[in-house]
């Protein structure tokens, strides 16, 4: 970016800055006075359209032409609340390749889910400047249930989808921003809803078969039962992988789901179980490739892997009228996770780096919102209040010292009882035909209760609070436009263990505990088209800023600084379907992140995706026939502060070719068509291999690029049958 453009953006921040904190007088204003003589209600997309899978019913009826959820290209207009947030349906993404189910995350535009590890665990994702590790600022929700996990033996916000069968999912909602008061903890990049389809047309009988030992199945039938639907579902994975040490991969799932649908009331009752085995190979030293001493494919530590599984049930009440509706969500869950990693080799020369991450958890919460619409000197609004609660039960979490996974030391084990809840209010106006705003305020509370086993002086027990302001304004449509301006606040929760902590568990040495909520500010200025027939584009300029913060790191137990950090960017999107065969979309995203208040040459944000793009066609042909080509690429990624070190740009091709009639389809998926090797994902830190005597590090380590790369060119069949 040349220095005339830096010079705007610097302008546009601060005037962002400005407007920002004179939004939050006028938000709560607006918000105490429609409370005042107003009920509540909850606005989002599933509440202001046929979009939602209950929408509604206005004061004054209006009949609409029902709107079928196929693409990004569904009409949003007069509806969205940011050129950020979209829908997407099962239409869009049945016939996309996918090679692993965290890439549903991507029909979010700009958003990434890379791999570094074996299958079984949860993928990297990529958002707006943010590496989000696991999830820690993007939060996903599976039919009502918080997908994150925080506390987590892992990661903060740990996100594993491996639970989720991608040919029951009906839609996917999203938006990016902290600008939503529905979303709390984790929503400041942005989040994703998914939503299981309440019934099948037909069953669904489906195997995959493809290179490298890769098999999977789906089973699937819809049966009416008194007055509602019954859904039952099962899926097996098994992946032996392209390592030059097997995956072994065993996964399997299930679902039993039951729908009642009264017109003015309904509800659906959830049970899913997943459980997962694999082994994983990490990433390895780049020097280590280029050397020689191991392939490209090969591992540091063989006996890496890990077992994991997941019980859940849940259930969701609707209840609607001419004035008001509102949504009761409930649901408890159990889940476990053994994971075995290597990331720095042998840096003890003796047993080796491994560690061992462990822990089980039983999980309940829920939501309950209420929607009321009224009329106010004339004015058109619609005010909500929402309650969301959760508790997390965490035992057994442990982190340990092994050697081919053997436990010989004991880091860190604790029992975590944390609990959060969250109050939200919001309003929306339509003070003019084509003009309305969304003002919104949200306050969340948390309690986290620490019991170190191993070292009590880590024990502990805080409180937490914070108040997110939020508002939206929105003008159109004007020519199939709308025009968004979009201001708030977020935040995420850091790990429990992080606010109690005094002492090192290794090296005792006293510590500072972390800020138990992060919060986060941010802004946007979008755009959203559907001038041109056919083509629905969107353009996003955007601003976030993350505050100072302690960060807890769960692979060493310890705490870790983080500077004050700077994001903003543009988006652009485009879905474009010329004719009823023909399906084109083109996203780009370019973002600039970098720490504040250091200096120019220390700035760089680690594994901060400057560039997104994604591309992809997909044909209807005569006879049955279909295809579909997809390119994936990013770039602009800096390995450490000083910029020193770089990923490199990454581009894959995939592409899908099919036959279909009623009863039946064959399809061909080829992923990374020409045989790309370049990184999935890297790193820089150090390393020590076990071949290696010494280092430039006093513990023998080598600072240098660690890196895991893409899969190669695999071809994978799969047979459908509907019955």
């Amino acid at each position: 970016m040349n220095q005339t453009h830096l010079k705007n953006w610097t302008r546009i921040n601060r005037q962002s800055k400005a407007i920002y904190h004179q939004s939050q007088i006028l938000l709560v204003t607006m918000v105490i006075f429609n409370q005042a003589y107003a009920g509540t209600h909850q606005q989002s997309i599933k509440a202001k359209s046929p979009v939602h899978e209950n929408p509604p019913i206005a004061i004054k009826p209006v009949e609409l032409a029902p709107i079928v959820i196929e693409r990004r290209a569904t009409d949003l207009l007069g509806i969205a609340n940011s050129a950020s947030q979209g829908v997407v349906g099962q239409a869009e993404f049945k016939n996309r390749p996918l090679s692993r189910v965290g890439e549903l995350v991507e029909v979010v535009p700009g958003a990434l889910a890379t791999q570094h590890s074996g299958s079984g665990k949860a993928n990297q994702y990529f958002l707006r400047g943010f590496n989000l590790d696991h999830g820690t600022d993007f939060t996903v929700y599976v039919d009502g249930i918080p997908m994150n996990m925080p506390t987590h033996a892992h990661g903060q916000g740990y996100l594993d989808l491996n639970s989720v069968i991608p040919e029951l999912v009906e839609k996917i909602e999203y938006g990016k921003g902290p600008y939503y008061a529905e979303i709390g903890d984790f929503g400041s990049a942005g989040y994703s809803k998914m939503y299981t389809t309440q019934k099948l047309t037909q069953g669904l009988l489906k195997f995959t078969g493809g290179e490298f030992g890769y098999y999977r199945g789906v089973l699937a039938s819809s049966k009416h039962w008194g007055d509602g639907d019954v859904l039952i579902g099962s899926e097996f994975n098994f992946y032996d992988g392209v390592w030059q040490r097997p995956e072994d991969t065993n996964k399997y799932n299930g679902i039993v789901r039951y729908t009642l649908d009264k017109g003015d009331w309904g509800l659906s009752l959830n049970g899913k179980a997943y459980h997962n085995r694999w082994t994983a190979t990490n990433q390895i030293p780049e020097r280590a490739i280029t050397s020689g001493l191991l392939n490209l494919y090969g591992t540091g530590d063989p006996s890496d892997g890990g077992e994991s599984s997941r019980y859940s049930v849940s259930s969701h009440l609707w209840r609607r009228s001419d004035h008001s509706k509102s949504e009761l969500d409930l649901y408890a869950l159990y889940s476990d996770l053994d994971l075995y990693s290597n990331f720095t080799g042998y840096i003890d020369t003796l047993n080796g780096d491994q560690i061992q991450q462990k822990e089980r958890r039983i999980q309940a919460g829920g939501s309950v919102e209420h929607t009321h619409y009224d009329k106010l000197f004339g004015l058109d609004m619609d005010n909500t209040i929402g309650l969301q609660f959760r508790h997390d039960d965490i035992m057994g979490l442990a982190l340990n010292h092994t050697k081919a996974r053997q436990v010989f030391n004991t880091v860190r084990q604790d029992d975590i009882s944390e609990t959060s809840a969250g109050l939200y209010l919001k309003n929306e106006t339509r003070w003019l035909a084509k003009f309305r705003s969304i003002a919104g305020v949200r306050a969340d509370f948390f309690n986290f209760t620490v019991n170190s086993l191993r070292l009590p002086v880590n024990s502990g027990s805080s409180n937490a609070a914070l108040l997110s302001p939020k508002l939206s304004l929105i003008a159109g449509p004007f020519y199939e436009s709308d025009f968004f301006i979009n201001l708030g606040e977020g935040f995420h929760s850091n790990d429990a263990r992080g606010t109690s902590i005094n002492v090192d568990p290794v090296t005792r040495d006293a510590v500072s505990r972390v800020s138990p909520l992060v919060r986060s500010q941010g802004g946007e200025l979008g755009w959203r088209t559907q001038f041109v027939q056919g083509l629905t584009s969107t353009l996003a300029g955007w601003w976030l800023q993350s505050d100072s913060e302690l960060v807890f790191v769960g692979d060493g137990g310890t705490t870790e600084a983080s500077g004050q950090s700077e994001r903003y960017g543009i988006e652009w999107t485009n879905d474009y379907k010329p004719n009823d065969w023909l399906s084109l979309d083109a996203d780009f995203s370019l973002t600039t992140s970098y720490f504040t208040g250091v200096p120019q040459t220390e700035g760089h944000i680690p594994n901060s995706v400057g560039r997104v793009v994604s591309a992809g066609a997909t044909a209807g042909l005569p006879y049955g026939v279909f295809g579909t080509v997809r390119l994936r690429h990013f770039g602009d990624v800096p390995l450490n502060e000083a910029g020193t070190a770089w990923s490199g740009d990454t581009s894959i091709v995939n592409l899908g070719l099919g036959y279909q009639q009623k009863s039946y389809k064959i399809a061909m998926d080829w992923f990374n068509l020409f045989g790309s090797t370049q990184n999935d994902i890297a790193y820089y830190y150090g390393y020590r291999l076990q071949a290696e005597t010494a280092g430039t590090h006093a513990d023998g380590s080598t600072d240098g690029i660690i890196k895991h790369p893409v899969e190669p060119r695999m071809l994978r069949l799969t047979a459908t049958v509907s019955f």
